[in-house]
């Protein structure tokens, strides 16, 4: 079934390109750009590797997309008895290998362990050469490891499996012996075609978005020495020592994109750009905080002033001051916050930085 897919999706790939608008364009730019952001994780961070081999590539591949901490993938051809198959030859069943994707992961944000299970969710692991309405020895199931770590892991996980089930288990767990880079059509292929065939059920792609959720944030308010090598001299100066930065010589007085501005002594989040306003005072200012419950207000009668001084509560940095004449439209106050005090974070960023759940408040009219 797959194979006649192949050649209506190589048709159809070649007709949405040929069609594609400026728009279609500025969506793959994209796609690529993120693409590269994971190539750099990868350079950067201690990535490691593991090879599934769950029934036809195409689906087991945009499954482990979809879970964060999995910052790249590969589809080839694993554990065969020859040199560079094409998928012609791996179709023959004459060359021993198995539809497999290369997974490579961050294990500072994904357990290996987590991966394992999911899997499981996508196979029927006591089908021998068949997973949906594929069958052949390519399609057998396997996870194939480069080290004894994992290998202790990945049998104790099948073992665990095995448990649950009254026939035996048919999922290789062997060391990874060769793996050959599949032809560049059906390298993302779900991406590319959507509505391609895939033996995986589409709800399974959500629950892999879901299955590795960003760690709930926790806020701390931070010892004055720690602060001190982390801010400017500006920001210390303003957020430990009631400082006062100049009117329009600062980062976010003209801030006009949306986004999220959070603590910069924490990252807790205090406002958010549908609530800032222009008033011509030079300092970023807005109708109010995200929620009272972020700040405290206290009375301030320093340099011969009465004023109402802003405080980020668990922080404990000073913030500002609130004043009466804001637009009465917005409820007539105007929290004039120093930028040093703050760290604006776009919207473009504020899943990945942990800020997704405020997103919604970006939507007010």
């Amino acid at each position: 079934m797959k194979n006649i897919l192949i050649v209506l999706g190589i048709i159809l790939g070649i007709a949405v390109f040929a069609a594609g608008s400026g728009l279609f364009k500025k969506a793959k730019h994209n796609e690529v750009e993120v693409k590269k952001e994971n190539e750099k994780i990868m350079d950067n961070k201690n990535v490691k590797e593991i090879y599934f081999a769950g029934g036809c590539f195409w689906g087991t591949e945009h499954f482990f997309q979809q879970i964060r901490g999995v910052v790249g993938t590969e589809v080839g051809y694993a554990n065969g008895n020859t040199q560079n198959p094409t998928y012609e030859e791996v179709v023959s069943h004459t060359t021993g290998f198995a539809e497999t994707v290369k997974v490579k992961y961050d294990p500072e944000q994904v357990d290996l362990k987590l991966l394992i299970d999911l899997y499981f969710k996508t196979i029927d692991p006591t089908s021998k050469d068949q997973q949906g309405n594929d069958r052949g020895n390519q399609y057998r199931t396997g996870i194939y490891f480069t080290n004894k770590t994992d290998e202790a892991i990945v049998k104790d996980e099948v073992q665990k499996l095995a448990k649950n089930y009254n026939k035996p288990l048919l999922v290789e767990t062997i060391p990874l012996k060769n793996f050959y880079r599949a032809e560049d059509y059906h390298q993302d292929y779900l991406d590319k075609n959507p509505g391609g065939y895939c033996h995986i059920e589409p709800g399974l792609f959500e629950m892999a978005k879901k299955a590795n959720p960003l760690p709930k944030p926790t806020y701390q308010k931070q010892d004055k020495k720690v602060l001190k090598e982390k801010l400017t001299a500006e920001q210390y100066n303003v957020t430990q020592e009631n400082g006062t930065e100049r009117p329009f010589q600062n980062e976010y007085w003209n801030e006009t994109r949306e986004g999220i501005y959070v603590d910069i002594t924490t990252g807790e989040p205090l406002f958010i750009s549908t609530d800032k306003f222009e008033s011509g005072c030079g300092w970023p200012s807005f109708s109010k905080p995200i929620t009272k419950a972020l700040i405290d207000e206290k009375m301030d009668r320093t340099h011969g002033m009465t004023r109402v001084e802003v405080r980020s509560k668990t922080g404990d940095a000073h913030l500002g001051h609130v004043f009466t004449d804001g637009p009465a439209d917005k409820g007539g106050l105007r929290y004039c916050i120093n930028s040093a005090s703050l760290k604006f974070i776009p919207k473009a960023e504020m899943e990945t930085k942990g800020y997704g759940k405020y997103l919604p408040l970006l939507d007010k009219k």
